[in-house]
């Protein structure tokens, strides 16, 4: 199921700690590009490219751009959504949603990937893990403007029934900010992932190192 080199970036996956998203709606007017090198020169060595708005073209053309950025700093680039971007891009790993392409149709195209998986409850989470997923996103957790939402957020409650039936890593994402970080940590959590508390702070470096920092010092 898993190609040769899987296993190797699944390690610099878990050891990342921090999982910073981009969304060019949420950067106070900065690029995407800018934000993404302020986070790898602040430490930060795994980032998804994510971006709900760009067509095809425009997300091969960023994906392009990333991927010689991330490579330069040996960091982990996951693409949202397209696997065919992914590749193309020659990307590290690609992550689904559950209206996005099949996880075992992802796997069987793309075995030396990481595929992640968006979960929003146990069935989520074990269907994924069952279907050949590297890792399942849990959440979201708090309320948060990047993600249309009409159900109740699963909060730290949440995480502590769906963690601990997961055998694969898992990411959390969703309205994280500083404050939450020892909780989450306390909760299993050992990969958190952000976007707004890095791309739309003042200093998006400065927030980013802040949160590794507090990531690495919870271990």
């Amino acid at each position: 199921m898993y190609g040769s080199r899987h296993a190797l970036r699944m390690r610099a996956f878990i050891k990342a700690g921090l999982y910073v998203v981009t969304s060019s709606e949420y950067s106070a007017g900065r690029s995407t590009e800018t934000i993404v090198q302020a986070a790898l020169d602040a430490g930060v060595r795994l980032v998804q490219l994510r971006e709900k708005n760009m067509t095809a073209r425009e997300l091969f053309e960023y994906g392009r751009r990333l991927r010689k950025l991330t490579s330069h700093y040996d960091a982990l680039l996951i693409i949202n959504d397209r696997l065919d971007i992914a590749l193309a891009v020659e990307a590290d790993g690609v992550h689904l949603g559950l209206d996005d392409l099949p996880m075992d149709a992802a796997r069987r195209l793309a075995p030396d990937l990481v595929l992640g998986a968006s979960s929003h409850n146990i069935e989520e989470a074990l269907a994924a893990q069952r279907n050949g997923a590297s890792y399942v996103n849990i959440g979201p957790l708090f309320p948060t403007g990047t993600k249309a939402w009409s159900q109740d957020f699963l909060g730290l409650e949440g995480l502590r029934r769906i963690a601990p039936k997961v055998d694969l890593p898992f990411t959390v994402m969703g309205g994280i900010k500083e404050k939450h970080i020892p909780d989450l940590r306390a909760a299993g959590a050992r990969t958190i992932a952000v976007v707004t508390a890095v791309t739309a702070a003042p200093d998006p470096g400065a927030a980013a190192a802040k949160l590794l920092n507090l990531i690495q010092s919870e271990s």
